[in-house]
């Protein structure tokens, strides 16, 4: 590998599908803080949505272009944490973001995912007054985002007696896997009050079963992209959670780029995650292309 020096570093930047405009926000996110650095990027996202087989192939094909750094989110955090070891082995710094891996890396960041799913979970039961039939939608059972956000639907359902979970299917954070399990949902449980689902663009999904059924329920979603604020300003979503693919994402760049420079870097940074709703929704218009880029300083003290 030639010196950095003599020519801008390159990221490798991994992420999981082109179906989820998080990951749009993302890939964004990550060219517009590597630009600012004098990087360049290059993009390797599987073909089929969360593909593990696809995105073996595509780290191969990162070792063989001998990045500079690499940025990851694994399409599955156990099933790729012998890939993202191949990379570091190979002298090849790696940054893991979104979805946490139990593999050694220079950082992980991310959000507390287990508060997302809570928070969320409290705000739909707050919304339902208390009571009430819900439903949850959750997420691939490869990544981790998912798994934990389902442990924090747990605990606030272990908080709050009056609420009945009856019935959950896995909507794979995809909006066409997620209307049609809404849709299942629907014709088994005449009465459903409130949907918990662990991202937006599943919200999507089960907002248009619920249409295509005749039926209403109140609907909450996770990341804050443009559509949920959309539809939680009109009011056919009580709320969603701001977990930032676009702040985390343009951190990690951050976090890799600092230590390509050899300044410190955080073994994890932890990204807030704020409840957004009608009484606030309208910070969260600004469409990601007109976002600044969040500063270090702001996230890492």
């Amino acid at each position: 590998m030639s010196p950095l020096s003599t020519r801008p570093p390159i990221l490798a930047v991994f992420t999981k599908n082109r179906v989820n405009p998080a990951y749009d926000a993302a890939r964004l996110a990550v060219e517009r803080a590597a630009a600012q650095a004098g990087a360049r990027t290059v993009h390797y996202v599987t073909a089929t949505p969360d593909h593990v087989g696809e995105q073996k192939a595509l780290v191969a094909e990162a070792l063989a272009a001998r990045p500079d750094a690499v940025l990851f989110n694994p399409t599955d955090d156990v099933a790729m944490a012998e890939d993202v070891a191949r990379i570091t082995a190979a002298g090849i710094p790696v940054g893991v973001f979104i979805n946490r891996m139990n593999v050694p890396v220079v950082t992980f960041v991310g959000s507390d995912d287990v508060r997302v799913g809570e928070t969320i979970a409290r705000a739909l039961f707050q919304g339902l007054g208390g009571t009430g039939k819900v439903v949850a939608l959750d997420g691939t059972p490869g990544a981790r985002t998912a798994r934990d956000r389902t442990e924090g639907l747990k605990r606030a359902l272990a908080e709050n007696p009056g609420i009945e979970l009856v019935g959950s299917r896995v909507g794979y954070l995809q909006e066409v896997p997620a209307r049609a399990a809404m849709a299942e949902l629907l014709r088994d449980h005449p009465r459903i009050d409130g949907v918990w689902t662990a991202n937006d663009v599943m919200a999507f999904g089960a907002l248009k079963a619920l249409e295509e059924a005749g039926r209403t329920a109140t609907v909450v979603g996770i990341n804050g992209l443009p559509a949920a604020i959309d539809h939680i300003e009109r009011g056919t979503m009580l709320a969603s959670v701001d977990f930032s693919a676009f702040n985390i994402a343009s951190i990690a760049a951050q976090a890799v780029l600092r230590h390509l420079a050899g300044q410190p870097v955080p073994a994890e940074i932890m990204v807030p995650a704020e409840l957004i709703d009608r009484s606030n929704c309208h910070r969260w218009k600004v469409p990601f292309e007109r976002r600044p880029i969040p500063n270090w300083a702001d996230f890492v003290r």
